[in-house]
């Protein structure tokens, strides 16, 4: 038994993706500074240390 032709998936052309970055560029320098070097602000944490919290925890052992 065939599929029926409505069974079809669309292929997905990135609408969403598309939207979104146009609302990003017209947004453009409109958004707060401090939301703004939040976003841009580089990662600091070591995983290592991430690594620790997270076996910390597994452990059992809260504060």
């Amino acid at each position: 038994m065939s599929r029926h032709i409505t069974d079809r998936h669309a292929a997905p052309e990135g609408g969403r993706l598309k939207n979104y970055i146009a609302v990003e560029r017209a947004s453009g320098e409109k958004r707060h500074p401090a939301i703004r070097e939040l976003h841009e602000r580089a990662a600091t944490r070591d995983d290592a240390v991430r690594m620790r919290e997270y076996l910390r925890i597994e452990r059992g052992i809260r504060a």
